[in-house]
C-alpha cells in the first residue's frame, strides 16, 4: 500500500504580533519548530509499506515561495498516488487539515482519508465531514497498522476495530481493538526520522546553528491544570519510558545536536531522571538539551537541576503562568508564585537559560497589565513568553467558559488570540500583551 502522511501548515493567526509595538515584534513567537513525532512513529509502524511523510511546516520554512496549500497537496498526490492519506491534527491546524483531505478526495475519492492527533482524540465529532473517512484517537500506531493491513485485504471499515468511521449517519465507533499496546515501553517505536532529511535545516530554534529534534521520555501528566489538554488526552495517567530505550534513541540521533524533550514535565520521577543522566554521562552523549520543568520542581530540588546542567541541559521552558497565587489556584497549577523567583535563581546559578511563560486572562485591565509588567521586570529571564489564556477544546477551562466564547474560528486557538470578550478593547488587549514581550534579558526568541 502507498501511504501519504501529512503534517499540516501552522496557523498564521496572531493578534499579539499584529497589534504589538514595532520594537516588540522581533521577539514574539511566530512558529512551532520540530518534527511531527506522531507521524514519524506511524511511519515506523507501517515501514513494510510504501510510506511518505511530508512536513508542510518544514516546506514553507524551507522555501517561502512554496505554492499555496491546495496546489502543494495536488503536487504530492500526483507524485505519490497514495492509497491512504493521513493527517495529524492540533486545534489551530484543524481547518488546514480538512482543507488537505478535501483536496485528496477531490483528486481521487477512492483514497482512504484518516485523521488523528490531539484534536481527533479530544474532539472527534468535529470530523463529521465528507472528506474524512476514518478518525483514530489516542496513541494509535498499532491501530493504524491494523487499519492499513486490513484495508489492503479489502476488509470493510466497520469491521476494523478501534476506529471511528464516517457514515451518512455520522461517526460510528467500531468494536474496541483487542490489540494491547504499550507506547512507552514494550511496544515503543522509535520515530523514523529519516523521512525528514529534506527539512532538517529548518528545525533550528533560539538562534542555534544546529537542528533540533523532539524526543519524549513520558506521556501524560500527573498534574491537572485547567487550561492544559495533555493530562485530559491521557485521562490523567502518566507513563514513564525506559532509560535504556532513551539512551539508545539518543545515540541514534547524530544529525541532531539539540534535543527538545517533548514532555509536559520532564522532571517528575527523580529516580528516573537521575539514572537517565547518569547513563548519558557514562555513554559520553554530548548534546544540548531543552526541557519543560516546573518552577516548584526547580525551587525544591536544586540538586537535580545542577545534575541536569552538567549533563547538557541549557534551556528550560518554565510555565510561570501567573504572578498571583489566586490565579494559579484557579488554574490548579499547584505551584505558588514564590517558586517562580526561586526557580529563576536556581536555573541562572547553573547557567541554564529560561523561557518563562505567562498566560493572560481576558479580563485583565490596565492595572493588571501594569502589575504583571512590574513583576516580570523584577524577575527577568533570558527568554519570555506572554500569551492568551485560551479555552482549548477538551480542557476543563473550556468547559468552564464555553458560554463566554465568542470566536469559534479554530485557527485562532494557538494562544495568540483571545477568543473571549476582553475587558479592554480587543486591539488594546493584544497590544499590551505584545508590549510585555520586551521584558526579558535575551535578544532571541524561542
Amino acid at each position: 500500500m502507498k501511504i501519504l502522511l501529512i503534517n499540516p501548515p501552522r496557523s498564521p493567526e496572531n493578534n499579539i504580533l499584529k497589534y504589538a509595538p514595532e520594537n516588540a515584534k522581533p521577539f514574539i513567537h511566530r512558529r512551532l519548530i520540530g518534527p511531527p513525532l506522531g507521524l514519524l512513529t506511524i511511519a515506523a509502524a507501517i515501514k513494510d509499506h510504501d510510506v511518505t511523510v511530508f512536513d508542510c511546516k518544514g516546506e514553507y520554512d524551507l522555501d517561502p515561495m512554496t505554492p499555496p496549500l491546495e496546489e502543494l497537496i495536488l503536487q504530492l498526490l500526483e507524485k505519490h498516488r497514495p492509497d491512504i492519506a493521513g493527517v495529524t491534527v492540533i486545534t489551530s491546524e484543524f481547518n488546514y487539515s480538512l482543507d488537505i483531505l478535501k483536496v485528496v478526495k477531490a483528486f481521487d475519492p477512492a483514497i482512504l482519508t484518516v485523521a488523528g492527533g490531539l484534536h481527533a482524540t479530544l474532539c472527534p465529532k468535529d470530523f463529521r465531514n465528507e472528506s474524512v473517512d476514518v478518525v483514530i484517537q489516542g496513541q494509535c500506531p498499532h491501530i493504524f497498522r491494523d487499519l492499513v493491513n486490513k484495508y489492503e485485504q479489502k476488509v470493510k471499515l466497520e469491521h476494523i476495530p478501534g476506529i471511528l468511521v464516517n457514515t451518512e449517519k455520522g461517526l460510528v465507533k467500531t468494536p474496541k481493538s483487542e490489540l494491547i499496546w504499550d507506547s512507552v515501553n514494550a511496544d515503543y517505536l522509535m520515530p523514523d526520522r529519516s523521512h525528514l532529511k529534506r527539512w532538517i535545516s529548518t528545525y533550528k530554534v533560539g538562534g542555534s546553528p544546529f537542528p533540533s529534534t523532539y524526543l519524549y521520555t513520558s506521556l501524560g501528566c500527573p498534574y491537572k491544570c485547567t487550561f492544559c489538554s495533555i493530562w485530559s488526552q491521557f485521562k490523567g495517567k502518566y507513563y514513564q519510558r525506559n532509560v535504556e530505550s532513551l539512551v539508545t534513541e539518543l545515540k541514534s540521533m547524530d544529525e541532531y545536536p539539540v534535543v527538545r524533550f517533548a514532555d509536559a514535565n520532564t522532571v517528575v520521577d527523580h529516580e528516573f531522571i537521575d539514572l537517565l543522566f547518569d547513563r548519558i554521562l557514562e555513554e559520553g552523549i554530548k548534546k544540548t538539551f531543552v526541557m519543560d520543568i516546573r518552577a516548584d520542581v526547580a525551587a525544591r530540588h536544586p540538586e537535580v537541576i545542577e545534575k541536569l546542567a552538567k549533563g547538557g541541559l541549557k534551556v528550560v521552558i518554565c510555565g510561570f503562568e501567573s504572578f498571583r497565587d489566586e490565579e494559579l489556584k484557579r488554574y490548579r497549577k499547584d505551584s505558588p508564585a514564590k517558586y517562580n523567583q526561586e526557580a529563576i535563581r536556581v536555573f541562572e546559578k547553573n547557567e541554564i537559560m529560561v523561557r518563562g511563560n505567562y498566560v493572560i486572562p481576558n479580563d485583565y485591565d490596565v492595572s493588571d497589565f501594569a502589575a504583571l509588567a512590574e513583576y516580570a521586570d523584577q524577575n527577568r529571564v533570558v527568554y519570555a513568553g506572554y500569551t492568551v489564556l485560551t479555552p482549548m477544546p477538551g480542557t476543563v477551562f473550556h468547559q468552564e467558559v464555553r458560554d463566554q466564547i465568542i470566536d469559534h474560528d479554530y485557527r485562532k486557538y494557538n494562544f495568540f488570540n483571545s477568543v473571549m470578550k476582553t475587558k479592554l478593547p480587543h486591539d488594546e488587549f493584544h497590544e499590551r500583551i505584545g508590549s510585555l514581550w520586551l521584558i526579558k534579558k535575551g535578544k532571541d526568541v524561542i
